[in-house]
């Protein structure tokens, strides 16, 4: 090779490797999973109202480590904030009473407003010893609630979870009843029994065999902020 090729072929060496050098440092980076927020994304307002699985217990899901602290940061970290009112009660169902006396349709007055874009019902197993017609009956005074104080809102209701596949069928019965009672109000339902929701998973329910650990609380932050953001996306 003559001294001129020589010069040629390095000179070609040479602007070849300029250019990886080029696209390399210009090429887009991957995007990212967490999408960053601006001051124009939406936030949009949600009512929660629920039993202990959603106001947390000691055994597990008290305050940033339950289901729906965790479930907001989810959303958020998808580009879909939202400013959330929760009204929860231990031992609280539709037909039944909770600690501090209340039925969910008197946790929906404090927990849904005019503006919401979304209220989600969570339970309730408690509702157990009550009869079907009285969960029916109340389901419908809260659901109706809804629809009068946040007529734009979406509703989603999420039927009673059991930890096991052997579901009682006092629940069987109770889930079937709101599913036909969400439905008639043009609400989503979902069914956690039909789901199988934790169960096989004895590592996230507590030793009592009823509530969420701080895993099971994580557990279904994951899966409600799924169905949420399907529910806040709107509808073409």
């Amino acid at each position: 090779m003559s001294k001129r090729d020589a010069a040629r072929r390095a000179a070609q060496l040479m602007v070849a490797v300029t250019a990886v050098l080029v696209l390399a440092v210009t090429a887009p980076a991957p995007p990212s999973a967490v999408r960053p927020l601006t001051v124009e994304t939406p936030v949009s307002r949600v009512a929660v109202v629920g039993d202990s699985y959603t106001n947390g217990t000691d055994w597990g899901g008290i305050g940033a480590a339950g289901w729906p602290a965790q479930a907001w940061q989810i959303m958020a970290g998808q580009g879909r904030p939202v400013v959330a009112d929760v009204a929860a009660e231990g031992r609280a169902g539709y037909g039944v009473r909770g600690d501090r006396g209340s039925l969910f349709v008197d946790l929906t007055v404090r927990a849904v407003h005019p503006d919401d874009r979304l209220v989600v019902f969570f339970g309730s197993r408690n509702d157990q010893p009550v009869p079907v017609t009285e969960v029916v009956d109340q389901a419908r005074n809260a659901f109706g609630l809804v629809r009068t104080i946040a007529p734009m809102a979406r509703l989603l209701v999420i039927g009673p979870p059991w930890p096991t596949a052997d579901v009682p069928v006092e629940i069987l019965r109770i889930r079937d009843a709101l599913a036909a009672v969400a439905r008639s109000v043009g609400a989503r339902f979902v069914d956690p029994l039909a789901e199988r929701w934790f169960v096989g998973r004895p590592d996230l329910i507590a030793a009592d065999g009823v509530h969420p650990t701080d895993a099971g609380h994580l557990y279904l932050a994951e899966k409600i902020a799924r169905l949420m953001g399907a529910q806040l996306t709107p509808r073409r």
